[in-house]
């Protein structure tokens, strides 16, 4: 099958007003000493793992392209040192078009990254003020063109709806200037308002003017119908690409497979562990020379908790659970073990079952959250 690596840099150019992820200012942070950190502990995770043909990378942030072209340079030649990516299917760099220059992006195509994952989130250029981005459209319009010209043919781009002040027509267009640019792949986001994130500020003093319910929906329909008639399939809740172009990396976590994490709050899932490092970038650094690995907590997956991942991160892809993979894989039918939530959603409207499949129902795709939730502590009988 091969190893699957995400690697976190936690660095942004500025902070967005709805994003949780980890991240700092690059301003003044000890971005050298966070590199070798990291290449310490892909060091210590190929000791431990042995030279594994590595399938799938993404570099994700944070702002990966925060670095200079020779930060990135030497990261990604440490990776080649230390890892089998001759035969990586698909290698994934997160990209911000600000900072998405011809020097970087050369690198990035030299070292054998595959796949470019740019932020566009909306092309209104209020709304991108609102959400406090510092790229223009323009700007998303030349880093495809530059991705294009330095040789990259598999580009997705990152679009958000329901955005504050956001309105139907506002999303209708953004979606067809990010189809214009003839993409392979376009991830679309409903906004979710998390802690700790100035968003979750303004919401709590109702200064956060969120579009209602039917606007969203309205919105995710149009996404459905336009990138259809574009040629891209949905695959996944939120996910759309030409045939062959569905991200490989982000499918080892929808079909619950293991993978390696690496760097400052980044997660993993090895050998039936569950893993986050942690986060703060100093400690970080301090804790990978001083223990190897820079974990903040680790969980060994009971297989209960493996059964019910396995049902609500399977029925996220738009084909839905294979019920003979399933039983293969698990040893059990999935309509067997989970015979009360397949019947609640069904009964809702919510799941669908075909000869081959559990999938998620049109109106289900709407209300994952509601889904996933019956399959929660619904397996108290099950042996471990």
């Amino acid at each position: 099958m091969g190893q699957s690596i995400y690697v976190h840099i936690p660095f942004c150019a500025h902070i967005c007003h709805y994003c949780d992820f980890n991240k700092v200012f690059l301003e003044n942070q000890p971005v050298e000493a966070y590199l070798d950190a990291l290449i310490e502990e892909m060091r210590v995770l190929r000791e431990r793992q042995g030279d594994v043909p590595v399938r799938t990378v993404y570099i994700g942030g944070g702002t990966p392209t925060a670095l200079t072209s020779f930060q990135l340079a030497r990261l990604l030649e440490k990776m080649h040192m230390l890892f089998s990516v001759q035969g990586v299917e698909e290698w994934t760099v997160e990209v911000n078009p600000d900072s998405a220059d011809r020097e970087k992006l050369a690198v990035l195509h030299e070292y054998g990254v595959n796949r470019l994952s740019i932020g566009a989130q909306t092309f209104t250029p209020a709304l991108l003020q609102e959400i406090g981005r510092s790229h223009s459209p323009e700007s998303v319009k030349r880093a495809v063109e530059t991705a294009r010209s330095v040789g990259f043919t598999n580009v997705s781009l990152d679009l958000m709806l329901g955005l504050p002040n956001q309105t139907e027509a506002d999303f209708s267009d953004s979606l067809e200037q990010a189809l214009a640019l003839g993409v392979e792949h376009i991830s679309a986001y409903a906004l979710k308002v998390e802690p700790k994130t100035i968003f979750f500020n303004r919401q709590k003093k109702g200064t956060l003017p969120l579009p209602p319910e039917e606007t969203d929906v309205a919105m995710y329909h149009e996404l459905q119908r336009k990138t259809r008639a574009a040629g891209l399939v949905q695959y996944e809740i939120s996910n759309f690409g030409k045939s062959g172009y569905e991200s490989k990396h982000n499918l080892v976590y929808w079909h619950n497979e293991e993978y390696d994490g690496v760097g400052a709050g980044a997660s993993g899932y090895e050998q039936g562990v569950r893993y986050q490092n942690i986060a703060p970038i100093q400690q970080y650094i301090d804790a990978v020379w001083e223990k190897g690995v820079p974990r903040l907590q680790t969980h060994r997956v009971t297989r209960v908790e493996k059964l019910e991942e396995a049902a609500f991160l399977g029925l996220r892809k738009r084909e839905g659970i294979c019920k003979a993979d399933f039983a293969q894989a698990y040893g059990e039918p999935f309509t067997t073990l989970f015979r009360e939530p397949v019947a609640t959603g069904i009964q809702k409207g919510l799941l669908e079952e075909t000869h081959s499949h559990i999938r998620l129902s049109e109106d289900g795709l709407l209300l994952g959250n509601e889904v996933f939730s019956l399959f929660i502590a619904s397996l108290e009988d099950v042996d471990e």
